[in-house]
């Protein structure tokens, strides 16, 4: 173990000095005692500490910086996503975050992400909370062994202290809240926000930075393995399911949300989950259901009874994106390497609330190179404020937020690596059939489990396909235990010249999003889109 004096001189290497106590790497159960003794949360009657994260109840993009520095400028794709601030600016922040840690407590947790040695990025979390110390302890990948944690020298050094606020006015802000990266000095300053998902999609960020320079694949995707020790990939946006469909008993977990894909296969950069937890029903994802009665669980915004203690998982008082953050060992039917071999198969999931997408289609290279790019999913009413109608929702890499180079970078990656492990490529739409959303109805989940099950089995690559008209994807004419006219989704529609317009409407959004990517992508990716312009 580090001895306490080398972990305070580090500290003050760093510029964090006259600090009132350093708690290294504690325990669970001690960041546990700390956090309650501090009131920063309580014990639930199962378990979990249940936490507040105040006003902040999610990430807070338009809050998001990168430092523009010299070593980095070149690299970074510069815009409304990837934000620069100047180096005096950080400088001038982190100062002042030096002078308000003073006489404070401090909590340092070494750990690493990537579970593939050679790529692994190491780590090291000082959070002003007790609780976001859990919350790093149970995310990122822990150093089991006391001479390697000895040994440790940090890649990167993440410092959090949600109770300090920047000034918009001199700091160069937009807000109180700050989550700053700067690639030349390794630092990761995060303020103003207590929500513990800016830690973990902070390090998400630095490495879809890092590893593409050095020939890793990024990805924000789920990912599991097969009996064969067959892989897959499932990319996707919130509410299309790559958290629920990547649990399969028959398969093991590899991990739910962040992985990378080098020469060596895939492998999850995580060592834990950080899942949704509002309505959860221990019937449809009982693994998950069960780490919310879990010790060592951190609960943000769950509702609890302050009398029993007792958690109310459907209560969204507080807000509708309650989360659960645990350690992946509490899953029990998990790849505990964290890595598996290159994918079989990458499905990329879209939850269509327009209604007219296949529930299935066979991609061509390019048209998943085309469909990663798009980033496709639909939001419906009700899930934001002034929302009425689907929206359609285009995140770049399925995973625009994260994404610090430019998306030909990651697209480029993966067309190479598809091609070179002659991997099978899929469209999965969880979305809506037999009209919009209001009209139709969300695909049985049952249905979409016969297909998913059909790709990975290898059975549905058999089938013979035929061409949608408005979007060319190559759709399967059968599939085991799914009724053939589901499989056409205008079939599904009372009427067909609706779903004829609707198709055209998606499709045109498809064409106008895409613009943005043509100069970077080669002529068969761009015309591996939506074939209809206008209503025959």
């Amino acid at each position: 173990m580090i001895p306490k004096d080398r972990v305070i001189d580090q500290l003050n290497e760093l510029g964090l000095k006259n600090l009132n106590d350093a708690f290294y790497n504690l325990s669970t159960g001690q960041l546990y005692e700390r956090a309650i003794y501090r009131r920063e949360g309580v014990l639930s009657h199962y378990g979990p500490i249940v936490v507040r994260t105040g006003q902040h109840t999610g990430r807070s993009p338009n809050d998001k910086f990168i430092v523009k520095e010299a070593t980095s400028e070149k690299f970074v794709n510069w815009g409304k996503i990837n934000t620069s601030i100047d180096e005096k600016k950080f400088d001038q922040i982190f100062e002042k975050m030096k002078i308000y840690i003073q006489n404070k407590d401090v909590f340092v947790q070494d750990c690493y992400a990537g579970a593939d040695p050679q790529y692994k990025l190491r780590l090291r979390v000082i959070t002003e909370t007790a609780w976001h110390n859990v919350f790093a302890r149970n995310l990122f990948r822990r150093i089991a062994s006391k001479e390697e944690l000895a040994k440790h020298v940090p890649d990167f050094t993440i410092i959090d202290m949600p109770n300090f606020h920047a000034n918009p006015a001199t700091d160069g802000t937009n807000s109180e809240v700050f989550v700053i990266i700067n690639f030349a000095k390794k630092l990761v300053l995060i303020g103003g926000t207590h929500y513990a998902g800016e830690i973990k999609k902070s390090a998400f960020t630095v490495l879809n930075y890092l590893l593409p320079l050095k020939g890793v694949m990024s990805m924000h995707c789920s990912a599991n393995i097969g009996k064969e020790d067959d892989s897959a990939v499932l990319f996707g946006l919130s509410g299309t399911g790559k958290t629920t469909l990547s649990a399969d008993p028959k398969r093991r977990l590899i991990g739910d949300d962040e992985h990378g894909w080098s020469d060596n296969g895939i492998f999850n950069y995580e060592g834990g989950c950080y899942a949704k937890v509002i309505r959860l029903s221990e019937e449809a994802e009982p693994d998950i259901f069960k780490t919310t009665r879990t010790f060592g669980t951190v609960l943000e915004n769950v509702k609890i009874d302050a009398d029993t203690r007792l958690l109310d998982l459907d209560d969204d008082t507080l807000t509708e994106n309650t989360r659960a953050a645990y350690p992946i060992t509490f899953i029990e039917n998990i790849e505990p390497t964290g890595q598996g071999g290159h994918p079989r198969n990458i499905i990329m999931l879209t939850a269509d609330a327009f209604g007219v997408l296949p529930p299935v289609a066979k991609l061509t290279n390019q048209q998943a190179m085309y469909h990663f790019l798009s980033g496709y999913t639909a939001k419906v009413a009700g899930t934001e404020k002034g929302i009425t109608e689907p929206k359609a929702t285009f995140s770049t890499c399925f995973g625009a937020p994260f994404m610090v180079l430019n998306p030909s970078v990651y697209a480029d990656l993966l067309g190479k690596k598809i091609k070179e492990h002659n991997v099978n490529c899929w469209l999965l739409n969880t979305g809506w059939t037999g009209g919009p959303y209001g009209v139709g109805k969300r695909m049985k989940i049952a249905y979409t489990r016969a297909m998913l099950d059909a790709i990975l089995s290898g059975e549905l690559a058999k089938v013979e396909t035929k061409e949608d008209p408005y979007f060319g994807l190559n759709v399967p004419v059968s599939c085991p235990n799914v009724p053939q006219e589901v499989l056409d989704p205008r079939n599904t529609w009372q009427s067909k010249e609706e779903y004829d317009k609707t198709a055209v409407k998606l499709a045109n959004m498809f064409h106008e999003n895409f613009k943005q990517f043509e100069k970077n992508v080669e002529a068969d990716v761009i015309n591996a889109g939506p074939k209809a312009l206008t209503n025959a």
